[in-house]
């Protein structure tokens, strides 16, 4: 009889989208070769992982969902075991409540990037309520500078007698 799969890999991020792409096929052909049928598949990319694994921060992630039998579950993980491209994978059998979310996920968009449209800029006009007369403002400003420079210094600062008094 057969089950219900899905099974995430993540691919180390020093290949090139070709040698990514190649890997995916490598995987999709060994489950078409031992009988599976595969109902959906997805590409998530670049993601970065929580915890470094093989000193790497990021990995390329491949989704694949799956009906076969168990047998071939086993060869799967056998070959990414095997295949030094992969340095992390999950497989998960589904039951008829994930079988439910994961066709809702397909057919309605769930965990995908909604495109995001950019709001409109609105331009704000502003106009001064009066002109401003930049020579009236260096004047005044020459004006307070020359009356802080003239201001007398104190030269006597009172400071309160701390003398010890004993008595």
């Amino acid at each position: 009889m057969l089950k219900h799969y899905e099974t995430v890999f993540i691919m180390t991020p020093v290949l090139s989208e070709d040698q990514m792409k190649e890997t995916v096929k490598k995987f999709e052909n060994i489950l078409v070769e031992k009988g599976a049928e595969i109902v959906h598949q997805e590409n998530w990319g670049l993601k970065r992982l929580e915890y470094h694994i093989q000193k790497k921060s990021t990995g390329f992630y491949h989704l694949f969902e799956f009906k076969a039998e168990p047998q071939v579950v086993g060869e799967l993980e056998l070959q990414y075991r095997r295949d030094e491209r992969v340095i992390r994978f999950l497989t998960i059998t589904l039951d008829k409540d994930a079988i439910a979310y994961a066709e809702k996920r397909r057919t309605l968009g769930f965990g995908q990037k909604k495109e995001i449209k950019p709001e409109p800029v609105y331009e704000i006009k502003h106009e001064p309520k009066h002109e401003v007369k930049y020579e009236v403002i260096e004047e005044v400003i020459d004006e307070v500078i020359d009356d802080v420079i003239e201001a007398p210094i104190e030269e006597q600062i009172n400071e309160p007698n701390l003398e010890n008094k004993e008595e």
